[in-house]
């Protein structure tokens, strides 16, 4: 990093947990880093609180609705606003050094592929976009010459692991997984889990959605075609492990049967300053590891009878073309209905399972066949919900 200029820097998603993280982070050392934009979906009083704390350049909201709002917080500075979906993606295109992609859902799948044609480094937070899009996304980021850097603690811990090796040297690729809060629970007892209980995860402090995904594990699934598209091994060669303390949070063994694995307390922060400091380091306030007060480390298989979202993603990346992108789809309208109480817990996998059995559209070769295959399937999950709603 130039020490004599700043570093410039745009978050997609700053009202949110992984956008609100980076802000604390930057706010350590601030005079390390410009904000070109700061976007929001509809919080446009805390996004313009941070426009001003930040002096961004630019502030978007998503929600049209919220324009007038956001310009009149704003009036008395020199921030630029604007709104909706194609502001946000040419605020990506304004090519700030370092990007974080940490808009929630296919929305943010836009802008990313803009940020990534700008050939800068973009920290990627959403993982439905390369989920969607994953093949898309690395011919964008191969053909501008972008550096992609994830930021899920899973994704960024295994690429610290391969940093002074090759992915060809890799023998295989070990995701780990906290069991969400339902690890020993037998499928009788999780037939009554309420979205209170869902999103009370025992380690990781996270929103409503990712919360649920993670207590049925499809957050994991959706973690391993992540990790299929980002390090190219081979599926056959990328396991998933539970481990309950989350501090391991995944592990790379490569030719020599040698296994690095990368530790920390489960605290976002520690990944995504690893990807805003790329390729230095930075001084948190995040709390260090204290393995002696931790005193064991466990892990145990997965359960695919219980969990069987990983089965169905492992299955979406094996038939590949659109199935991801509709398990992804189905996925985002099954647990709303379940946050929104329309459906119980296990109906989430049962409906996805159903949605990519009775939907096959052809490949997409576009961002606009992934939106209309996205669209599509949504439309038939929110039809299909209607039947089974309790």
């Amino acid at each position: 990093m130039n020490k004599l200029s700043p570093r410039t820097v745009s978050i997609f998603g700053a009202t949110g947990s992984v956008g609100t993280s980076t802000l604390e982070l930057i706010r350590l050392d601030r005079d390390k880093y410009h904000i070109v934009a700061l976007t929001a979906n509809s919080n446009a009083e805390e996004l313009a609180k941070l426009a001003k704390e930040f002096n961004a350049e630019v502030a978007v909201i998503a929600d049209v609705s919220q324009y007038d709002a956001l310009k009149a917080l704003l009036a008395d500075t020199n921030v630029e606003v604007a709104a909706g979906p194609d502001q946000l993606v040419e605020a990506a295109a304004l090519g700030a050094d370092w990007t974080m992609a940490a808009i929630v859902g296919c929305a943010g799948l836009p802008p990313t592929l803009a940020a990534l044609k700008c050939g800068k480094t973009v920290a990627l937070a959403n993982k439905e976009a390369l989920v969607s899009a994953g093949a898309l996304m690395m011919a964008q980021a191969r053909d501008a010459g972008a550096t992609l850097l994830p930021v899920d603690s899973e994704h960024n811990a295994i690429f610290q692991c391969l940093q002074g090796g090759r992915i060809d040297q890799v023998r295989k690729i070990t995701l780990t997984a906290s069991g969400g809060p339902f690890r020993t629970w037998s499928k009788e007892q999780m037939a009554s889990v309420t979205p209170e209980q869902a999103v009370a995860h025992p380690n990781w402090d996270m929103g409503a959605k990712i919360s649920v995904d993670s207590a049925t594990m499809m957050n994991k699934g959706l973690e391993l075609i992540e990790a299929h598209h980002l390090f190219p091994v081979g599926l056959e060669n990328i396991d998933i492990l539970v481990h309950p303390q989350s501090v391991i949070h995944s592990m790379v063994e490569y030719h020599d049967c040698s296994t690095l694995a990368q530790l920390g307390s489960p605290d976002m922060r520690i990944p995504i300053a690893s990807a805003l400091a790329w390729p230095e380091r930075m001084k948190t306030d995040c709390l260090p590891l204290d393995l002696a007060k931790i005193g064991k480390l466990d892990f145990e298989a997965p359960d695919y009878d219980r969990f069987p979202a990983i089965k169905l993603a492992r299955g979406a990346i094996e038939a590949g073309g659109a199935v991801p992108a509709i398990l992804n789809a189905a996925n985002e309208i099954a647990v709303a209905a379940f946050l929104a109480g329309d459906v119980q817990f296990l109906e989430i996998t049962e409906i996805v399972s159903r949605i990519i059995d009775g939907y096959s559209p052809p490949e997409p070769n576009d961002l606009a066949d992934i939106f209309g295959i996205d669209k599509e399937a949504r439309e038939r999950t929110i039809t299909m919900i209607e039947d089974v709603k309790v």
